[in-house]
């Protein structure tokens, strides 16, 4: 297993070792110590989440506000996804910033975005599974999104793909707006959630 930083701080790839013979495949998805040595601290594991998506179907992109945030460690284990962490953390060095990763099963990796990032990703394939740990339970009224179709944004998405986006996610707003009405969180309050973090072990 090996893990890179990516352009958006706080964001980690994971290129993964699948061991196969002729009865399969087997592969190590998560490792709570290489992630753990990367990041600073481990990942408090509150929450598993797993969706099929068909061809097209855009989810995201969704963050939740810090304190406590929600960290998530990503992982495609059937089809093919385009995942996308955006820098939503207002005063970030790379605020509106993004950085996009296929996460394909025949090629398995993961993605890790800390507490205060967004997330969203797109199905390139029909059946598409995303498995996905998450440091917080759902909070609905702590979660947010933006939209991912916002042009300042300008989101790698393909051209050659019929997007299927929730209701939510049609009527989200764009990041400046976001920021106007005060629903982003802030770099101060995730470094400090970080530190919170480190200290805990």
């Amino acid at each position: 297993m090996q893990i890179r930083q990516l352009a958006v701080g706080d964001a980690y790839v994971l290129d993964l070792v699948p061991h196969g013979d002729a009865r399969g495949r087997f592969t190590e998805w998560y490792r709570a110590d290489v992630l753990a040595d990367a990041v600073g601290h481990g990942l408090p594991l509150a929450q598993a989440n797993h969706s099929v998506s068909a061809r097209g179907v855009l989810r995201g992109v969704h963050f939740a506000l810090v304190p406590p945030g929600q960290a998530k460690y990503v992982y495609c284990p059937a089809g093919r996804v385009l995942d996308v962490v955006v820098d939503v953390r207002v005063d970030s060095p790379t605020f509106g910033g993004h950085d996009a990763v296929v996460l394909d099963s025949a090629q398995p990796r993961a993605v890790y975005l800390a507490e205060g990032l967004g997330h969203a990703f797109l199905s390139l394939a029909d059946g598409s599974s995303v498995t996905y740990l998450v440091s917080s339970g759902y909070d609905p009224t702590r979660e947010f999104g933006v939209s991912p179709m916002d042009p300042e944004l300008d989101l790698p998405w393909p051209d050659d793909v019929a997007f299927e986006l929730s209701a939510k996610d049609q009527q989200a707003p764009t990041l400046a707006e976001a920021r106007e009405q005060g629903l982003l969180p802030t770099i101060d309050e995730c470094r400090s959630r970080y530190a919170q973090l480190r200290t805990a072990g």
